[in-house]
């Protein structure tokens, strides 16, 4: 598997950042899926620390991803 450097983990963080501008915008579908394939990045390039953290964060990260399929279209 490849390190995931902190090049990466930046452009994570970015996305991040621009999921949570596309859900004020109202693109929430969107925005909810930016942001949890970022935070899943995040979670696996600290891979190294403690067992809750890692999967806490992959967790939420899954269930968001999962909620933000889920969501109707439209309002």
């Amino acid at each position: 598997m490849r390190e995931i450097d902190s090049s990466k983990v930046r452009i994570a963080y970015l996305a991040i950042a621009v999921g949570i501008v596309l859900g004020i915008a109202s693109l929430v579908r969107l925005g909810s899926i930016v942001i949890a394939l970022g935070t899943g990045v995040i979670a696996i390039a600290h891979w190294k620390t403690g067992k809750v953290e890692r999967y806490l964060a992959l967790g939420i990260a899954v269930a968001l991803l999962a909620l933000a399929i889920s969501l109707p279209r439209g309002l």
